[in-house]
């Protein structure tokens, strides 16, 4: 799993990137309409999975572990398809929705980082980012009746951290791809 992380640093860091889009995009037009936040989130969840997924097939024959990537993309894509076929869902079930999400893939994020904590260094950066989603589900579970304007900003922040700490994750495994390469080249 380590390889595969290392040599698709850039998609982690891509997810990163429109996870901190999405973030800034709901904060800053709070006032969107409920349709155009759950297609948003529908979108931005639904490439995040496939991303996700992506990078599991590919590494599929480096990591026997690759099918816990292959699950998270699966669930992310699961709950983008929900948000797009069903756009008229209300706020209360949009937090819920969102709430299912981000806890599902929080939980997944954390085995992955204990299974990664052998390999490499800074797998703590992938159990925080799945410690804020489980977070965020809980808050959402806990007060779903906070409203879509309150739930789009926290959802915002959410994001943002998210995906600053898949950046710095990503940064992380590009340092670990050169030092890779190096050593396959000594070899």
């Amino acid at each position: 799993m380590l390889r595969m992380l290392a040599v698709n640093w850039w998609i982690v860091g891509l997810r990163g990137v429109a996870a901190i889009l999405f973030g800034l995009a709901a904060i800053l037009w709070p006032v969107l309409t409920l349709a155009i936040l759950i297609t948003m989130f529908g979108v931005y969840t639904l490439l995040d999975g496939i991303f996700t997924i992506v990078m599991g097939v590919w590494g599929r024959k480096d990591h026997s572990n690759s099918w816990l990537m292959v699950l998270d993309g699966v669930i992310r894509i699961g709950a983008g398809l929900v948000a797009i076929i069903w756009p008229g869902l209300t706020s209360l079930t949009l937090m819920v929705v969102i709430a299912v999400w981000a806890i599902a893939t929080g939980i997944t994020e954390i085995v992955m980082a204990i299974r990664l904590r052998k390999e490499i260094q800074g797998e703590w950066m992938m159990g925080l980012s799945g410690f804020l989603s489980i977070l965020l589900g809980i808050i959402l579970f806990t007060r779903p009746q906070v409203g879509a304007l309150a739930g789009v900003s926290l959802i915002g922040f959410y994001a943002i951290l998210f995906g600053i700490v898949l950046i710095i994750f990503a940064v992380q495994m590009q340092k670990r791809k050169k030092l890779l390469e190096e050593f396959i080249k000594e070899a």
